[in-house]
């Protein structure tokens, strides 16, 4: 009985702790929800008070004046496209690297690793001037290639290390039942590559969304403008419409925040999967 009663009590302890910890991690978005239904004025006065008055006009001339809807598109259509081809592309490459450990495989994924560690900024000119060369700028398709480019290394990186994990001997069984090379890929091993397809969409995911620097270098045009572009807007040189810029904030998560709920059960199975495979 006193047994059961520490563990009570140490488990009652451990849950208090957490989700204190959890309410910590809260509070910047309280700040933000709260401070984006104030007026400017009393965002200025305190910032961490709960508004006397919620002021929703801020989201109706938020979304006006970003031209939320095309914003959103815009990320949707990069976001999503980038990830489905880096998640097909870099797992087919990896494969191909580990299960081919030739030379020239090695040297590849060697440069693929090495390109992990060049900062953007040291090649943004280069970048600039072939994407102008190649016709795309102001193009949603250039900004997909330069995000292929910049995220493959790191999605070929997480999938080797996985397939390195995969038991040979099922492909080999599949191959002596008739099993064609792409369909030992696509039937056997890519569904088993599940839980590390999640880890490389939540990190693409992560960074695609909230990229700024990269999509206001090929886009110039303001149709093309994704989420990070349209509420940078709110900010000049001499102003800072943090009434406005607040509320665009809060729409340009709220897609994120749906994505991970939604993907919150494949997350889980892909956290169980990866422990218990092998």
């Amino acid at each position: 009985m006193e047994t059961s009663k520490r563990y009570r009590f140490g488990t009652w302890t451990t849950e208090l702790v957490m989700i204190l910890v959890a309410l910590l991690f809260l509070v910047p978005f309280y700040f933000l929800f709260v401070n984006s239904v104030k007026s400017f004025g009393d965002l200025l006065t305190d910032s961490a008070a709960w508004p006397q008055t919620f002021v929703w006009s801020n989201y109706a001339r938020a979304w006006s004046i970003t031209r939320f809807p095309e914003a959103l598109w815009n990320s949707l259509v990069v976001t999503v496209v980038s990830n489905l081809l880096l998640v097909l592309i870099s797992s087919m490459a990896a494969y191909r690297m580990v299960r081919h450990p030739t030379r020239y495989n090695r040297v590849l994924f060697s440069l693929f690793v090495a390109a992990m560690v060049i900062p953007f900024q040291s090649v943004m000119i280069p970048l600039v001037k072939v994407v102008s060369t190649l016709d795309l700028m102001n193009s949603i398709g250039g900004l997909v290639i330069c995000y292929l480019g910049f995220g493959a290394p790191m999605s070929i990186f997480l999938f080797h290390g996985f397939v390195k994990g995969v038991p040979v001997e099922v492909e080999e069984a599949a191959t002596v039942d008739g099993c064609t090379p792409y369909g030992v890929f696509f039937r056997i091993v890519y569904p088993l590559m599940l839980p590390m397809m999640v880890t490389v969409i939540i990190l693409n995911t992560l960074w695609i969304w909230n990229d700024y620097l990269l999509p206001s270098l090929v886009l110039q045009k303001a149709e093309l403008r994704t989420i990070p572009i349209a509420t940078y807007a709110f900010f000049g040189q001499y102003t800072k419409q943090w009434d406005l810029a607040l509320p665009a904030l809060v729409l340009g998560i709220l897609p994120v925040i749906v994505f991970f709920l939604a993907m919150q059960k494949y997350i889980i199975q892909g956290i169980m999967a990866g422990s218990v495979k092998g």
